[in-house]
């Protein structure tokens, strides 16, 4: 896949504008060819699919005075939704938002979760999580970049394959134990992965298992809060804690986010789809409104509902899709 280059803003120091079924199921090896087989966590799927090349509409001038488009329209396809991240991402950063969420189907931008086999969702958001880097992050600032995956082995794939030739920092948030196969992982000590220089920490897909979730909120504590730094979570599946998937008898820890962590976070990128008679998406680009959308046609969407703060997926179910 051939990945873009990045663009620089001068006023910006980056470019501007379902679980698995076992949680023990482990990295197998480490080989990747995009003609070939990709063999991840334990699963075999087919190799990421190029996709085409589509600049966005939503986009800011070089010299950051020009007005830039905030109502993006949905996304035609995978490069669009990227540069329109791109540009939410350094809207926010402008805004001092430090800790921030981007999140968006990855088996389709029609799709909704479950659609895709959990190993090849990984892939995919690793793939996209690299060409996110390629537009945002200028050169210089690329050493002071620290991407952390959800553990170590991940890690090891990610330089074999995706990250091959960056100088992207990779790092992990755990590391596999002698009892992983029954759900226990080794914890990492944040302050011990991150270095002085460090001024952006992304976070790929931490839903893995519960304890990866845990471990990012400590990471904002101890290296981000009160700091120059920022935090960005791509793909965390974060609506499973925000629904109440966990129960909170059974997952206290995970419970506590919604009252800690979550309130603190800023949803700058979101996708989410729902199925059946009264289909639609929820969708936001920041800084703009959360909208309820529908398809009329090929890559055309009518505006069904929108406001200022994210409605739940409950609520957008069962009231806002029905009553259109």
């Amino acid at each position: 896949m051939v990945l873009s280059s990045s663009m620089i803003l001068s006023n910006s120091p980056f470019a501007s504008p379902s679980l698995p079924t076992s949680t023990s199921a482990k990295l197998e090896t480490f080989s990747l060819n995009y003609d070939g087989i990709i063999r991840i966590r334990g699963f075999t799927a087919s190799s990421v699919t190029p996709r085409n090349r589509k600049l966005s509409t939503c986009s800011a001038s070089r010299d950051g005075n020009a007005s830039v488009e905030t109502d993006a329209p949905f996304p035609a396809d995978y490069s669009e939704l990227l540069e329109q991240a791109k540009v939410a991402v350094n809207l926010a950063m402008k805004d001092n938002r430090q800790l921030m969420e981007i999140e968006f189907p990855t088996a389709g931008l029609g799709s909704v979760p479950g659609d895709g086999e959990g190993g090849i969702e990984m892939t995919e958001s690793m793939q996209l999580i690299r060409e996110f880097c390629d537009r945002f992050i200028i050169p210089e600032k690329v050493t002071r970049t620290r991407i952390f995956f959800p553990e170590a082995n991940e890690v090891d794939f990610a330089r074999q394959s995706v990250f091959s030739g960056s100088s992207l920092k990779l790092d992990y948030l755990t590391k596999p134990s002698f009892f992983e196969d029954f759900g226990f992982v080794e914890k990492v000590k944040m302050s011990d992965r991150v270095k002085t220089e460090d001024e952006l920490f992304l976070v790929a897909y931490p839903y893995f298992n519960v304890n990866e979730i845990l471990v990012v909120e400590e990471l904002y504590k101890e290296a981000v809060l009160n700091t120059e730094r920022k935090l960005i979570i791509f793909n965390g599946e974060l609506d499973r804690i925000r629904s109440g998937y966990y129960p909170p008898f059974f997952y206290p820890k995970l419970g506590a986010l919604t009252k800690t962590f979550l309130p603190m976070m800023e949803t700058v990128y979101y996708i989410h789809n729902f199925k059946g008679r009264n289909g639609g998406t929820l969708f936001r680009c920041y800084p703009g409104p959360w909208k309820v959308l529908r398809r009329v046609g090929p890559r055309k969407y009518v505006c069904l509902h929108e406001q200022n703060s994210m409605p739940s997926l409950k609520e957008v179910a069962l009231e806002i899709l029905p009553s259109a």
